[in-house]
């Protein structure tokens, strides 16, 4: 699949680490580094600017190692990028640390998955079929 991308940054596109990774590396794009102090977010941008076709859209979600190595996380995970966005991505990190987090510029911040996604129709109706299940929520299906 080829997607257009501007990319006003002077880093990498985003890109797979190995042959078989399903998520591309992002990196933040910065004019000085910027500190995240425990339990704050901020807003990091990427200076990427895609245009995703019509039934797809962009995840953006955490690296593992920045999560568990730093307490670095995407604050809204995953992150959707809807095809019809044209504004640069910016990534929402949270440190869930107790201690400082410097972004740095060309820092990897994130993964980019791209995936399909379907438009529904509500079928509005006055009953819903059975299952096994039924209405059984949270912790339903008993404990290990």
């Amino acid at each position: 699949m080829e997607i257009k991308i501007v990319n006003k940054s002077n880093n990498n596109l985003p890109a797979y680490s190995t042959e078989m990774s399903a998520g591309m590396d992002v990196r933040a794009y910065l004019n000085e580094p910027i500190l995240i102090k425990p339990l704050e977010r901020k807003l990091i941008p990427t200076g990427l600017y895609i245009e995703i076709p019509k039934g797809f859209e962009v995840q953006i979600r955490p690296r593992s190692g920045l999560a568990l190595n730093k307490g670095i996380t995407v604050l809204n995970t995953p992150g959707t990028i809807d095809s019809d966005y044209r504004g640069e991505i910016g990534v929402i990190l949270v440190n869930i640390s107790k201690e400082d987090f410097i972004v740095e510029n060309g820092e990897r911040i994130c993964q980019m998955i791209v995936a399909t996604h379907e438009t529904v129709e509500w079928n509005l109706v006055e009953k819903l079929s059975e299952t096994e299940r039924g209405a059984g929520g949270f912790g339903h299906t008993g404990k290990k």
